[in-house]
């Protein structure tokens, strides 16, 4: 696994109330939602980004009131009409 080295303000932990690690979860919990959300990665590969199994990062999404399957109506229209 790749390391990334992203320089961030001290003041804004305390503001969050997190560690730099807890942080650093966070943000890894929060882009992969994101990019799984736009369509960029798929919901196993924004799991594994974000550190987590599968099944938690379908809870986590749930708890967080973000959409578990984010489907494209344009792919859905277009997978539909191929069956």
């Amino acid at each position: 696994m790749a390391t990334l080295l992203i320089p961030f303000p001290e003041d804004v932990f305390a503001a969050l109330r997190l560690s730099p690690e807890e942080t650093a979860r966070e943000m890894r919990l929060v882009a992969a939602m994101h990019w799984y959300c736009e369509g960029t990665i798929s919901q196993e590969k924004a799991a594994r980004a974000a550190g987590l199994g599968r099944p938690d990062f379908i809870r986590e999404l749930g708890r967080r009131q973000m959409p578990a399957f984010c489907v494209d109506l344009d792919d859905l229209r277009e997978e539909a009409l191929r069956d």
